[in-house]
């Protein structure tokens, strides 16, 4: 109970880091998403089952706090961390560039999950503006924290093993 206690604390931090402090350092809206990168990082270390915890949670929490679409987010999460988890027998848990590079790859596929939940609701998109507009400041902020990120979640995990 501890550990996921301490998860759910660190998951708040992030969280609360996302939304106030990394809010004010904003490029058109769009910041840095800790909670994409924090299921990413989970995921790889601690495998599939983990990652589509961490992504529901996260997910969920994005999603109750947004008000854009619900579930949008906690599909995407989960999926993601489903995909990033089942790569986690075949990596070494201490290399971090694969984590870091990857952040990237994600946060493209959660972006085109968004798109295409969007279009299938009936909303219209200009895809080529805002792939300049969202994208791309996307991907430099999720490259920028990404190994961050992985750093803490990979030091708070072997923290956290010593209570086991």
């Amino acid at each position: 109970m501890k550990i996921f206690a301490a998860w759910a604390i660190l998951t708040s931090i992030l969280y609360v880091l996302q939304t106030s402090l990394f809010s004010m350092f904003a490029y058109n809206g769009i910041s840095a998403n800790l909670m994409l990168l924090l299921t990413l990082s989970v995921a790889f270390l601690l495998g599939h089952r983990y990652g589509v915890f961490m992504g529901f949670s996260a997910g969920l929490l994005q999603d109750l706090t947004s008000g854009s679409f619900f579930g949008c987010d906690i599909f995407s999460y989960m999926l993601i961390g489903l995909l990033c988890g089942k790569f986690s027998d075949h990596i070494f848990k201490e290399q971090f560039i694969l984590p870091v590079l990857t952040s990237t790859v994600v946060t493209a596929m959660h972006y085109f999950i968004m798109v295409i939940f969007i279009y299938l609701l009936g909303y219209h998109l200009d895809l080529q503006r805002n792939l300049y507009l969202v994208l791309i400041p996307m991907l430099c902020y999720q490259l920028a924290f990404a190994y961050p990120v992985h750093k803490l979640v990979f030091e708070f995990n072997k923290y956290v093993k010593r209570w086991k």
